[in-house]
């Protein structure tokens, strides 16, 4: 496989580009990793591909790969940027797919069925796709732990669904399902230095002491991962899967930003010492003085226009100077 130096594709919010970073990079990353072992020696459809990063990844290992995506402009650049025998890019909808029956052995779909609404149709048309035999991995949100237990609203998803539905949606036409759950975590890590396998576990704690310990990841996914098929699913599917970088740039982010509030916290802190300090220094104002907080009779009679004497506008703010916005303006999207 060749990565030409082609141009990255603008990220807009709804299509994952490789050149993201941190968190959404762990993610996406993430589920085409978890599909790679599967699709060994498999003709494998990517639906919605996206950039094409995920369907390259794929090649590597599998028979053939056909990456397929709604948007013209995605395809042009997976063509040019992924060049492999192996792999090819096509514009197609992946709710309206034109294949004979039993194409694929394998149908990957991540960050798809959340941007569609016509997902029954879809699964149809996946069914349809696969071999007897075949196994489709497909991801959805949990609309319950990422919309209302967070309180957000993602603009470009059409109809999330909650565990329960998702299972609906999904037994009719393959009786064998695994789930799993996907979430960034915060943990401590153990693992063998001499390179052998062996069994694995986790434990989940409570921040307070004395809490209870369990003997398994519990928490509420943020997404569902499904391994879906008709007749037996993979021999060699993992009950867990771990993905990071080499730089860890999650934890040096959250290190940094944590050093960075300490240090303003610190600041703060010295500033409020000399402001108290100040105060205490300040001599005490006369009564019946401006700076006592009252105003003698006629010494400063309002202007009926509204206009400030000292020279501002009447809201009090400086034409020339920057705009003053709380904290709330940037958690805010630029107007399109």
């Amino acid at each position: 496989m060749t990565d030409s130096d082609s141009p990255a594709l603008p990220f807009t919010g709804e299509r994952f580009t490789p050149e993201c970073v941190r968190e959404i990079r762990y993610e996406h990353w993430h589920r085409y990793l978890f599909a790679w072992r599967i699709a060994e020696g498999k003709r494998v459809l990517d639906a919605a591909c996206g950039e094409g990063y995920g369907s390259a990844l794929l090649a590597r290992t599998a028979t053939s790969v056909h990456g397929v995506d709604i948007d013209a402009a995605s395809v042009a650049h997976a063509r040019e940027r992924y060049v492999r025998e192996n792999l090819r890019y096509e514009v197609a909808d992946a709710t309206q797919l034109d294949v004979a029956p039993a194409s694929y052995d394998l149908i990957v779909s991540f960050e798809t069925l959340e941007h569609v609404e016509a997902q029954e149709r879809m699964l149809d048309g996946f069914a349809h796709a696969l071999a007897d035999d075949g196994v489709l991995v497909i991801s959805s949100p949990d609309k319950r732990t990422y919309s209302e237990v967070a309180g957000f609203r993602n603009e470009f998803h059409t109809r999330e669904l909650y565990r329960d539905e998702l299972l609906a949606m999904l037994k009719p036409h393959f009786p064998h399902v695994r789930l799993y759950g996907q979430k960034l975590l915060f943990q401590s890590a153990i693992w063998a230095q001499d390179g052998t396998g062996g069994p694995c576990e986790a434990w989940t704690g409570a921040a307070a002491p004395g809490g209870a310990i369990v003997g398994n990841l519990d928490y509420a996914p943020l997404y569902f991962i499904a391994v879906c098929a008709r007749r037996e699913l993979p021999r060699r599917l993992q009950a867990l899967s771990l993905y990071g970088d080499r730089e860890e740039s999650v934890y040096t982010h959250y290190n940094h930003e944590v050093r960075k509030n300490m240090t303003a916290g610190d600041r703060i802190a010295e500033l409020e010492r000399e402001l108290e300090t100040l105060r205490g220094a300040a001599p005490q104002a006369a009564p019946g003085s401006i700076e006592s907080g009252s105003i003698e009779s006629g010494s400063m009679e309002p202007d009926p226009t509204g206009s400030d004497p000292t020279g501002s506008d009447s809201t009090g703010s400086d034409p020339t100077a920057p705009e003053r916005r709380d904290w709330r303006f940037w958690r805010r999207k630029p107007d399109a």
